[in-house]
Formats: structure tokens, C-alpha cells, sequence
């Protein structure tokens, strides 16, 4: 199941030709099957990030989201403020997964990271650190395969159609329960 992802990068100062992480990720998302959706850079400005991700996020050809970069602790570090209020769910488990595999690499290190994903619009949508080690790492280990619709015992991908239906829609009784 081919997805189409989008890649933003957040930096004051890469170009296309010198973000490393981009396209790392461009390169990998390829190499797994899907395609690229779309690609910006944009400056570490919340309501730019939010315009570009709003944008994104009304787009049918898009399915999931990717950022590098603004992860951090400093004061130009605002992906996750940006993003936050965009998510329908946060899916908390991909932060704690990526600190976990990052510490070992980096060590106590990884807990400067603020790496986040969810679901927003029906889409994925995944923040990761702006280091092409953290890119390889995030789409190796906890992205690719869970965009992978062979990942077993489950996967994102399967997910996709159920994240676009209405949450106020009653469920379905499928015959008498116990209850009843």
C-alpha cells in the first residue's frame, strides 16, 4: 500500500540542497514504495509551521506528515507547540519509543528530544529531530514499519481508513449482549 507522505522541513537555515534530513527522508520514503506528497522548508515561526501543516492536512493525496526539525529545547524549538493544537490524538507511545531507541546512541542525551506524533484530519502525522541520525533512526525503526501494511501484529497503515471516519457516529450493535 503505496501512502503518499509529505516532508516539512523546520530551519532558519537549510536550503533543498543542504537538508541532509529532508532528504534522507525522501530517499527512504521512496526506497519503501510510497511517494512524495509534498516538500517545504519553512522557518521556525508556529504559525507558518501550522499554515503549511493546516494546508497539508485538507490535501487527499496526503496521508502522513513527516517533520525534522524544532524538536529541541530551545527557544526557536516550536514544533511541538505548533503542532499540538492540530492533533485529534497524540499518539505518546512514538515519543517514548524514539527517546528509548535514542538513548542508545546518545545516551542520556535523548531526553532533550521532544519528538511527538498522532493523528489530525484523518492523517499521520510525525515530528522528529532535525539530525539525519534521529531522521534514519525515526523512520527505520518506528515509521517505516509501521507505514508498512506487512508489519504484524499491527501497523499505522491498516489504520488510515478508520482514522477518517466520524467520531460522533454511533457504533454498530452486532448482535445481543449480555447486557441486553
Amino acid at each position: 500500500m503505496a501512502l503518499g507522505i509529505a516532508v516539512l522541513t523546520v530551519s532558519d537555515t537549510r536550503t533543498l540542497a543542504d537538508d541532509k534530513s529532508g532528504n534522507l527522508l525522501v530517499e527512504r520514503i521512496e526506497a519503501s514504495g510510497h511517494r512524495l506528497a509534498a516538500r517545504e522548508i519553512c522557518s521556525d515561526d508556529r504559525f507558518v509551521i501550522r499554515a503549511r501543516l493546516s494546508s497539508w492536512l485538507i490535501d487527499p493525496a496526503i496521508d502522513a506528515i513527516i517533520t525534522t526539525g524544532g524538536t529541541g529545547l530551545t527557544g526557536r524549538d516550536l514544533i511541538p507547540e505548533a503542532v499540538t493544537p492540530l492533533l485529534d490524538r497524540i499518539t505518546d507511545g512514538f515519543g517514548e519509543l524514539f527517546r528509548w531507541l535514542s538513548y542508545a546512541d546518545i545516551g542520556a542525551s535523548a531526553l532533550q528530544s521532544r519528538a511527538l506524533a498522532g493523528s489530525a484530519n484523518g492523517r499521520l502525522l510525525f515530528c522528529l529531530p532535525g539530525s539525519r541520525g534521529a531522521c534514519e533512526l525515526g523512520w527505520d525503526k518506528i515509521i517505516e514499519p509501521q507505514l508498512n501494511v506487512d508489519t504484524r501484529p499491527c501497523n499505522l497503515a491498516e489504520l488510515l481508513p478508520r482514522l477518517r471516519e466520524p467520531a460522533d457516529r454511533p457504533a454498530t450493535k452486532k448482535g445481543p449482549s449480555r447486557r441486553d
